[in-house]
């Protein structure tokens, strides 16, 4: 290190040179992404001791700063996350709630004008025309719930393939974050921070937090570790696992699996961002909503089934059943032997049908077969190989053995609203006389007087023989749906009425003996399906079911756009708060260049007043 005035001059050439140099940096990526504003900082060199005091040697650059705040990058990563996941969370619900509550293409138009047409028929049981009209309103209505299930399906694969193309996002990402952690390892063994790779990896890292919550803990050699989910670290040093969307067997949910397609299963893991918005979306507002509507479409075909079978036809027949019920979905999971179960609606326990899954599991140490609600695992019900399990509104018979590892997952609405069918043709065959005649005391109303058990119902009925007994209720046989509300079955016959709990005796049922086409008492029952509350354990009917669901939505549509423009200014602030520190100013690069231009001409004017006084020495010492 020389010393001097050449050497003084020299050093500020230089230092004003790389300042100049950092400057010029600067401006070249003012559009950069994620940049940070970089400084040179200047040092003076130590004195040297004379006679006279401590004469100073000029400057040196000690290092290039990086203008950052771990805090500001911190929350706006944080902030990136949250406003993709309610953004992508916006977008979709808004998708999904403009279908179920389109005044035109919804379900609750349809099912008012098929009401409508029950009312019709009740209002004037001998006019075909009517009957007819029931018909094709019933048939339009299975459209809807068809068309409705469709495009929510087709929602569900526009999802499904965002969700892989997030995934491939994330790896790519992590892939990113990994090869620079290797080469900011090389690049800080030299002793200085490479400040360039710094910003590209805190972008990458900005980047992958779009799609999914990221935390960073750096280690001492300039690696960054990144986890997501419970503590799957993505990036470890310069190795990045990847993620996976696996489709574990035909008809099961697909799966986020970390560490390639035989690893771990995180799907339930994964939060915030993008990739965890949708797949909150697919879980509980895609899946939920088929199943509610799922939930709709056998609530209508079982109850107004129910009802249709209490009546009789314009023939005076037995009404069957108007509509095909949809069947609950068995899959049979990975490695089951097991024959699969025989699984349909409880039409007796309607009240407890739910749009949950299930999963009916072999249990070697007890055994015997247990019903699950899925996701969370809790026992509902359980059955010796070959017994029946009665709950959640279905009917099991479970397979006559099983082995450990036997498990079928059971979705009993899933799919409902695309399989119902109408199951009528002929006007004819509409049932609506009354088949039986209910006899209850003063200040009692019927709810309903509906079917629940054909064959139990026509054992008792015995149509085309001899008139049976009356049906005879005792008091015991009455449970309270709700409030003031009492339901009882005998004979595969429900009735349920409204008032106190009716005695011993005071309800009783008769075949009705006196047919006539004018009746139109079945009609009238059949119309009150549309109000009488038959979901929900009795608190819900079939239409304020699909309006609960159409509500919900809206509900989370509304705070989803809420959310999302929150966060939206919250994310604006956190990024001006960010560049406060680290943008980059062209009005203060531009001072920021003439100061140092300034400094680097007077450094060389240093020099040249060093070589004319070198001259002139030269020059003296010549003579």
């Amino acid at each position: 290190m020389s010393s001097g005035l050449f050497g003084i001059g020299t050093s500020a050439l230089n230092a004003n040179q790389r300042a100049l140099d950092t400057t010029g940096h600067n401006i070249a990526n003012v559009n950069t992404e994620g940049y940070s504003r970089q400084r040179a900082e200047l040092v003076s060199r130590g004195g040297q001791f004379s006679g006279a005091g401590y004469i100073g040697k000029g400057v040196d650059t000690s290092t290039v700063r990086r203008m950052y705040d771990q805090f500001l990058q911190t929350q706006l990563r944080n902030n990136t996350t949250a406003e993709a996941y309610y953004s992508t969370r916006h977008e979709y619900l808004g998708r999904v709630d403009d279908l179920l509550a389109d005044p035109d293409a919804g379900l609750a138009p349809g099912m008012q004008d098929f009401f409508s047409a029950v009312q019709q028929v009740a209002d004037d049981p001998t006019a075909s025309a009517d009957r007819t009209v029931l018909i094709s309103e019933a048939e339009s209505l299975v459209d809807r719930f068809r068309f409705l299930d469709r495009r929510l399906s087709e929602q569900q694969a526009v999802v499904n393939g965002q969700i892989g193309t997030a995934i491939e996002e994330v790896n790519a990402h992590a892939e990113s974050i990994a090869r620079l952690n290797q080469q900011i390892i090389a690049a800080e063994g030299r002793g200085q921070p490479p400040n360039d790779l710094l910003d590209q990896r805190d972008q990458a890292v900005l980047e992958l937090s779009r799609f999914v919550d990221v935390q960073t803990v750096e280690q001492d050699n300039g690696a960054l570790n990144v986890f997501i989910g419970n503590g799957q670290g993505i990036v470890l040093g310069q190795k990045a696992q990847a993620l996976a969307d696996v489709s574990p067997q035909p008809g099961l949910p697909r799966e986020v699996r970390f560490g390639g397609e035989d690893g771990m299963d995180v799907t339930r893991l994964i939060t915030g961002g993008r990739l965890g918005g949708l797949l909150e979306l697919r879980s509980s507002v895609l899946d939920e909503a088929r199943g509610e509507l799922g939930r709709a479409a056998v609530g209508m075909a079982v109850a107004f089934n129910n009802q249709h079978q209490a009546g009789l036809d314009r023939n005076g027949e037995p009404g069957g059943a108007f509509f095909d019920v949809p069947t609950p979905e068995v899959l049979a999971t990975s490695g089951t032997t097991a024959t699969e179960p025989a699984v349909e609606f409880d039409r007796a326990n309607l009240a407890e049908l739910t749009s949950d899954d299930y999963r009916l599991s072999w249990d070697d140490g007890a055994s015997e077969w247990q019903l699950r609600t899925e996701p969370d695992g809790s026992v509902l019900a359980s059955a010796a190989a070959g017994g029946t399990i009665n709950a959640a509104g279905l009917e099991i018979i479970t397979p006559a053995g099983g082995s450990a590892g036997d498990s079928f997952v059971i979705r009993p609405t899933r799919d409902a609203a695309s399989q119902i069918g109408v199951d009528i043709r002929d006007p004819e065959k509409v049932a609506a006389a009354a088949a039986m005649i209910p006899t209850v005391p003063e200040g009692t109303e019927v709810e309903s007087l509906s079917v629940v058990d054909p064959a139990g119902y026509q054992s008792w009925a015995n149509w085309g023989g001899a008139a049976p007994g009356e049906i005879v209720f005792n008091q015991a046989d009455f449970s309270e749906m709700s409030d003031g509300v009492w339901r009882a079955e005998q004979n595969g016959v429900e009735i349920i009425v409204r008032g106190d709990q009716p005695a011993d005796g005071e309800v009783r049922i008769a075949r009705n003996e006196d047919f006539g086409v004018g009746d139109n008492r079945n009609a009238l029952g059949l119309s009150n399906v549309q109000s009488t509350q038959y979901l929900d354990d009795g608190s819900t009917s079939l239409e304020g079911a699909y309006n609960s669901l159409v509500g919900k939505v809206g509900t989370q549509t509304r705070q989803a756009e809420v959310a999302a423009n929150a966060q939206s200014q919250l994310l604006a602030d956190a990024q001006a708060q960010r560049d406060s520190v680290s943008g980059v100013n062209l009005d203060e690069e531009a001072a920021n260049l003439l100061r140092y231009q300034q400094a680097y001409q007077a450094s060389a004017q240093i020099i040249s007043i060093t070589n004319t006084l070198f001259d002139t020495l030269i020059g003296a010492v010549r003579r």
